[in-house]
């Protein structure tokens, strides 16, 4: 390994960190509590990739879900860090054994019935991303309480004095 591989990662890390960093305040527990992922989770997840594709020659294919679960959870839990959203991010945690099974069904026996707990897995994880996205989207930016409440209580005037239907 050369030392550009090494020292570009973590300088952008740093750079990130100061970027995001309000307070200005750099010390070792403030590494730790914003990049414990990056040193700890992420780097699991890419050594068992590195098992599998220079250690084990391409045999051991089962080293990839461990891999996979590792190396996502870890970019899940770097992101809801740094960017404190972990009420957005949780939905990663159930990608991240979609990710690793479909690391399996890709490099070893594609096995068809590896596809459904995959897919099954991925749609659900996408649609609570995207509900809980969309739903912190519109609670900041548009269905804040006071124009929730204005709605509300407009609509609640709208029935009350609507015209009543006959009824035959």
């Amino acid at each position: 390994m050369n030392t550009k591989s090494i020292f570009g990662p973590v300088f952008i890390l740093l750079g990130t960190y100061l970027f995001l960093n309000k307070t200005g305040s750099m010390g070792p527990g403030t590494i730790f509590e914003y990049f414990w992922p990056t040193l700890f989770v992420i780097p699991l997840g890419l050594l068992m990739h590195w098992l599998y594709f220079s250690m084990t020659e391409r045999r051991g294919v089962g080293l990839l879900v461990p891999g996979g679960i590792l190396f996502t959870a870890g970019l899940v839990c770097q992101l809801a860090t740094l960017f404190d959203s972990w009420g957005t991010m949780w939905p990663g945690f159930i990608l991240a054994p979609a990710v690793g099974l479909f690391e399996l069904y890709w490099f070893g026996s594609r096995n068809k019935w590896l596809l459904i707990p995959i897919n099954i897995l991925t749609v659900i994880s996408l649609l609570f991303f995207a509900v809980f996205s969309i739903g912190s989207m519109l609670s900041h930016m548009v269905l804040g309480q006071p124009l929730m409440a204005f709605v509300l209580i407009l609509a609640g005037a709208v029935l009350m004095l609507s015209p009543k239907k006959k009824e035959f």
